[in-house]
């Protein structure tokens, strides 16, 4: 029994040395994000605590409707690491999605988090589409309602609420879940026009129409 402990402490000693710097916040009580220093791989490094104040703790970003996102009619705020530095290294962040009348989150998803989201006013339908079978998981949402999008999963909501607005809050397991959306990545690329057609099954005249809608060239 002693010879396989010390086999599997031998294994598992060079594997420890490798673990990235930001392991360390699980032993430390935080890491605030020093933005300037850059990110990693393994998160942002940590500012001096020596300069840590409460207000790195704090954050008012959620406390109104954020920037409109054409075409989609809708506002998003965020507290990801890049605006809120006090998430970092704690695996946790959040944002705030306002629906104007007719707002649509289009097909989109989070490669570095699961998403939960939680309607605060209004209704919307929400849903996210296995990766696995395709099949498509879809909820009608109302104010007080909890729906979880699993990490990396591509997944939508729109407005159920007529004239009225909906407005949402999402928490994520992750300090900076990432960001892609379908219609972005498909039609706001350079990508030629034709390759885009091919690798769509798209009309190329449809996705020339598309990508001057979402900026894209080529």
């Amino acid at each position: 029994m002693a010879m396989a402990v010390l086999l599997l402490l031998a294994l598992v000693a060079p594997l420890v040395s490798l673990l990235p710097s930001s392991s360390g916040a699980l032993n430390q009580d935080f890491c605030i994000a020093d933005l300037a220093r850059g990110d990693t791989p393994a998160g942002y490094p940590c500012k001096p605590q020596t300069g840590v104040t409460a207000d790195d703790f704090y954050y008012r970003g959620l406390n109104s409707t954020g920037p409109t996102i054409n075409p989609f009619n809708i506002g998003l705020s965020s507290a990801f690491v890049t605006r809120f530095p006090g998430v970092n290294g704690l695996g946790i962040s959040a944002a705030r999605v306002d629906f104007a009348p007719g707002g649509v989150v289009p097909l989109h998803s989070h490669p570095g988090g699961t998403e939960l989201l939680f309607v605060i006013e209004g209704a919307m339908s929400a849903g996210f589409i296995s990766s696995l079978t395709n099949q498509v998981f879809v909820k009608t949402l109302y104010k007080g309602d909890l729906m979880v999008f699993p990490q990396g999963l591509l997944h939508f909501q729109y407005n159920l609420a007529g004239n009225d607005t909906a407005v949402a809050l999402s928490s994520y397991s992750s300090a900076n879940p990432g960001l892609m959306i379908l219609d972005f990545a498909l039609f706001a690329n350079n990508l030629p026009s034709d390759v885009v057609s091919k690798v769509t099954v798209v009309d190329e005249l449809e996705v020339r129409k598309l990508k001057a809608l979402f900026g894209g060239s080529g």
